[in-house]
């Protein structure tokens, strides 16, 4: 009997379902496939291949209930989260549908009249992805979209927790007229998957989202056939309150950062940066909103918070809530959790903790969970200062009606993703990526595609005919 990964629902315990771990030989082969499947696909008529990414677009919208669905039970977040999130990933479909028409060389005048000098783009070869489990479907598109639209092949190692909806995903692709050999996906483990994939002369590119210690190893891993590599890795984004700001629109901008997905996501707001003057204010309107979100599961009416996904979460969660107050971390809400050990059942509620300082682990690692430590600053150096204390540059966010401090920020805050009294800043047409470590490379956007090119120079000569 071959091996197979159990998918759990965090929210209940139940198994959703079982899948398949490929054998090495099977990928392998996979991976054999996706080469010979590249070289059809990137002769392929740019219109053809746009007009059927347009088609798996709409092949998904057509399932998106039931879509949704799968993901809320293999991953947690509220139905109203995944129905989104289905939107959210065919917004990259759509739009890199459009690019595949626009993928454009030029002409460079020669310094010879007897010679002409062309600029072409070609695809890089077939890409291989390895995707979190927090995002099973945007993290898929994100990177398969724009592969595909710029002629590549796409393979792809979906997170252990959450494959079905990538799946599902692929298996829609197939039924809008792809190739199967030009999209598939194998499972496994993260450990066994990423080797194979590194070191396959087949393979000339490597896309991943994840830690960044996970990341830097597959860094390494590739150097050896010096592969192409996008790295979208962790972060610890900071959110900045200036002394001016609408503290409505401040609270209202925090909690749609920090609670969706239950906290567990890349880009939301880990430490909160509060100027003195206002940061009694603020930490009370927080407190009053935070009060009215619903914890459960996810299928359940008017959820707004979900289960962790793991213990391993859990239990990072937990360890640095009581390392925080044990250094002298109030709590204005929260400090609850309701965990079911032999069931694998996970809840923690939205938590605020006051009066932190840099000592505590929550304000050097990300949290991954519903915890909002809050500190505060007098002068907007030092909350620059507190900001950018970090390896990691993924996003950041402030609050400001001062265009000049609202200009300091955005010069000095050291992100590659900022939000200006916006705290969802995430689209199919911007480019996603961080600085430091935080990763390599963008996702999403003009930029988005680019990863994905190679360019190719040609110089004609002889072309003096008089």
């Amino acid at each position: 009997m071959s091996e197979k990964i159990q998918v759990w629902n965090p929210a209940t315990g139940e198994i959703v379902n079982e899948v398949k771990i490929n054998t090495k030989a099977e990928i392998d082969q996979a991976l054999e496939n996706g080469h010979r499947g590249f070289k059809a696909w990137a002769n392929l008529d740019a219109h053809k291949r746009s007009n059927l990414l347009k088609q798996w677009s709409h092949v998904i919208q057509q399932h998106k209930q039931d879509i949704a669905e799968v993901m809320t039970l293999e991953n947690g977040k509220p139905l109203k989260e995944s129905l989104g999130e289905v939107d959210y990933a065919t917004s990259y479909i759509d739009w890199y549908a459009e690019e595949t028409v626009r993928i454009y060389g030029r002409t460079i005048p020669a310094s010879s009249d007897s010679k002409r000098i062309v600029i072409s783009r070609q695809p890089v070869g077939l890409v291989a992805a390895i995707t979190p489990w927090n995002f099973p479907a945007a993290m898929m598109t994100r990177k398969a979209a724009p592969a595909l639209a710029a002629g590549c092949s796409f393979i792809i190692k979906p997170a252990e927790e959450t494959p079905l909806t990538t799946m599902r995903f692929v298996d829609l692709a197939h039924e809008a007229g792809i190739p199967a050999d030009v999209i598939q996906y194998v499972n496994g483990y993260g450990t066994d998957v990423g080797p194979l994939f590194t070191a396959s002369n087949y393979v000339r590119k490597i896309t991943f989202t994840g830690s960044t210690p996970v990341g830097k190893t597959l860094i390494r891993d590739s150097a050896d056939t010096v592969k192409h590599v996008t790295m979208e890795l962790g972060g610890h984004a900071p959110l900045i309150v200036a002394a001016d700001a609408d503290l409505d629109i401040a609270v209202k901008q925090t909690i749609l950062s920090k609670f969706r997905n239950a906290g567990q996501t890349c880009i939301c707001a880990n430490r909160v940066i509060v100027h003195e003057s206002m940061v009694e204010s603020y930490t009370a309107k927080l407190t009053e909103a935070i009060k009215h979100l619903k914890v459960g599961n996810g299928l359940e009416k008017d959820t707004d918070v979900g289960p962790i996904i793991n213990e391993k979460g859990y239990d990072k969660i937990v360890s640095q809530v009581e390392d925080a107050i044990q250094k002298g971390a109030e709590v204005s809400i929260g400090n609850k959790f309701d965990a079911n050990f032999e069931n694998g059942t996970f809840f923690v509620y939205p938590t605020v903790l006051t009066h932190v300082s840099e000592a505590m682990a929550i304000m050097q690692e990300e949290t991954f969970g519903p915890i909002l430590p809050i500190t505060s600053f007098s002068s907007i150096e030092e909350a620059v200062e507190i900001a950018n204390r970090t390896p990691y540059g993924l996003a950041a966010y402030f609050f400001t009606n001062d265009y000049r401090v609202g200009s300091y920020l955005h010069d000095h805050l050291d992100y590659g993703i900022i939000g200006w009294n916006d705290g969802a800043p995430s689209g199919a047409h911007v480019p996603f990526g961080g600085m430091k470590e935080s990763g390599i490379g963008r996702e999403g956007g003009l930029e988005g595609i680019e990863p994905y090119l190679e360019t190719k120079y040609l110089s004609i000569g002889n072309c003096n005919f008089s």
